[in-house]
């Protein structure tokens, strides 16, 4: 059982570094980010480029060194922090987006399912 949630949670980071690749074009960025200024346009592609970069290494190491994660204190301080990630996440949406409508309801959904992948293997 932890094999197949660690499994999950890596194929769940590499499932949102994919779907960061694709804010370009789902979200205009080249009309919508324009409309910053250029310092913080940048900022916006520099962090989403910084997380499809964590969400990939995260996704990879849980694949190679799943197993020796959870025996591992630095392994395990890791799985924790992102299940804490995730478990933030959830709440910054709730905070920052209009937590009213269908979209970021489900939102919120797929982050806590994503903040137990990572933390329900470290009880079993």
């Amino acid at each position: 059982m932890r094999s197949i949630l660690l499994s999950l949670a890596g194929y769940y980071c590499l499932a949102f570094a994919v779907f960061h690749m694709m804010f370009w074009k789902l979200f205009r960025w080249k009309a919508d980010l324009q409309r910053l200024t250029p310092v913080n346009r940048s900022i916006m592609q520099v962090l989403n480029i910084r997380l499809i970069y964590v969400f990939l290494v995260v996704g990879i190491a849980v694949f190679l060194f799943g197993e020796s994660m959870l025996a591992s204190d630095v392994g395990k301080f890791l799985l924790g922090a992102m299940s804490v990630f995730w478990l933030m996440r959830s709440i910054e949406q709730l905070v920052f987006f209009d937590a009213t409508t269908l979209a970021s309801t489900a939102l919120v959904v797929v982050f806590v399912i994503g903040s137990a992948l990572f933390a329900i293997p470290l009880f079993l």
